[in-house]
Formats: structure tokens, sequence, C-alpha cells
């Protein structure tokens, strides 16, 4: 599990500016000057929500709707290059957001099938977006040694595989 690969990495940026379980949130810091950060900040969201997706986290169908609707907001051209290859690029002249968003589509765009290994810790308390290099790729959290960890100790207790002693039984 770990760092996106190029061009993913933009994605997993963006969405990793809100760190969940402290609450910390990075992205004025990360969006260009004049990004509406209320969209840009719904936009995070929905792109964290489709990486649950990936998960197989059950999301809102609506998510996938809203999600839609702002990328169609952010138009992209063909780029040709000299070697006869072609890029997708934010078209020219669009206002901060919007170029956001198409630099997000872009990106989503270049990865091809790689973008479904783009996911949201199963954990409820981090949702960390991670890439998932796990051969079947079947990862669900971005950390086995921490979240993975606490989600099967938190499982083997719910199975009743602990039991609790009173503290009485201690007092001397």
């Amino acid at each position: 599990m770990g760092d996106a690969p190029e061009p993913l990495r933009l994605v997993q940026d963006l969405v990793n500016t809100l760190d969940v379980e402290t609450g910390a949130d990075e992205l004025a810091a990360f969006v260009a000057p004049g990004v509406a950060l209320d969209r840009a900040l719904v936009f995070r969201e929905l792109l964290r929500e489709v990486c649950m997706d990936h998960a197989g986290l059950d999301i809102p169908d609506e998510s996938i709707r809203i999600c839609s609707d702002l990328l169609a907001t952010a138009p992209l051209v063909l780029a040709p290059r000299a070697d006869g290859s072609a890029d997708l690029v934010p078209a020219p002249g669009l206002p901060p957001t919007e170029q956001l968003f198409a630099q997000v589509a872009a990106a989503i765009a270049a990865s091809g099938k790689d973008w479904l290994r783009m996911k949201a810790c199963a954990a409820e308390d981090c949702r960390w977006l991670y890439y998932d290099r796990s051969p079947a790729g079947r990862g669900r959290w971005c950390s086995m040694a921490v979240c993975g960890s606490r989600a099967k100790m938190r499982a083997y207790r719910a199975r009743g595989n602990v039991s609790a002693v009173p503290s009485s039984e201690y007092a001397e």
C-alpha cells in the first residue's frame, strides 16, 4: 500500500489534505489561488467516496452522479505530441476551480485501470487514500500495521474471544 504512481498522485494528495482522525485540513494550502474552497471541499470528499467504492465500501449512487457533474464542468482537450501520441489536458482558459477539476479528470483518464486501485482506507476513523499494490487488488486498509491491525482486533473482540476480568478480582 502507499503512494500512488503518477498521475494519480494528484488525486491522492488532494484527498489526503484532510486527516480524518485528527481533523487537520490543509486544503486551503494545497489548492491554487482563486479556487472556490467550498466547491473544492465537496469535490475532495466526493473523490474520497468514489475511492471508498473502489475498496468495496457502500456509497450513495448520488455521490457518483454529483462527482460526474462537477467533472463535466471541466473540459479536457487533446494535446498532440511530436512523437505522434497525445495527452488529455485541461482546456485553456478555465477558471481556477474548474482547472483543478480538469487536472484531476486528466489524471484519472491517463491512469487507466490504475484508477481502480486508488482506495480509501476501510477504517472509519482514517479514510486515508492509498494506492493498493496488493497482487489481487483486494487491500482494505492504508496500513495493515495500523488500521488493519485495529480492525482485526475489533473483530476478534466482537467474536467474544477476549474475556474481561472484573478489576475487583485483582484486589488484594
